[in-house]
């Protein structure tokens, strides 16, 4: 039997993973938040968000691909109603994994993972990119003028240096000369 390439498998069976994680899919569009271990929601994001992708396509077959995955057809109607058209304009990421404390029967690592339902604006996001532009070039533009500026003075404090070197040099070999 093949080994998944993800790691080991949630459930005793590669048909067992697929179901439990269809069905916390269908949880997830039915409460918008589910609390789950860390490992759990890692491997459930892939599998909502293909889910949300193909709802909003809206067509026939994607409604029908999805509804052989969760079965519940109140829940396949939500998401493509209601959830696509509040994912119509993001391009990607549209669930959050946030960790929370350890549970308290076997210290597992749990995590809340969430539709993001905040409207996206994406001149909020060129607006966020173009100032970190603008920041990394500013601090370009400073290491650049500092690093322009310490060649200069090291080369005339060469300079002087050297020209010290010449005058001791002249001098000792003047000095040598007379000892002569």
């Amino acid at each position: 039997m093949p080994t998944p390439t993800k790691g080991p498998r949630l459930g005793g069976s590669p048909t067992h993973e697929r179901m439990m994680l269809n069905n916390m899919a269908a949880a997830l569009f039915e409460h918008k938040k589910i609390t789950t271990t860390v490992t759990k929601a890692k491997r459930l994001r892939p599998v909502a968000e293909r889910m949300i992708t193909a709802a909003k396509k809206g067509d026939l077959a994607a409604r029908r691909r999805v509804l052989g995955k969760i079965g519940d057809k109140s829940i396949v109607h939500e998401l493509f109603t209601s959830i696509a058209e509040t994912m119509a304009e993001r391009p990607g990421g549209y669930t959050r994994i946030t960790k929370i404390g350890p549970r308290a029967g076997d210290n597992a690592p749990m995590a809340v993972i969430e539709l993001v339902l905040e409207p996206y604006s994406p001149k909020q996001a060129t607006v966020k990119e173009a100032e970190q532009a603008t920041e990394t070039a500013a601090a370009k533009n400073e290491t650049t003028e500092v690093v322009e500026e310490a060649p200069a003075e090291t080369t005339e404090e060469a300079a002087n240096e050297a020209a010290t070197d010449e005058v001791t040099e002249e001098a000792a070999d003047e000095s040598a000369e007379e000892t002569k």
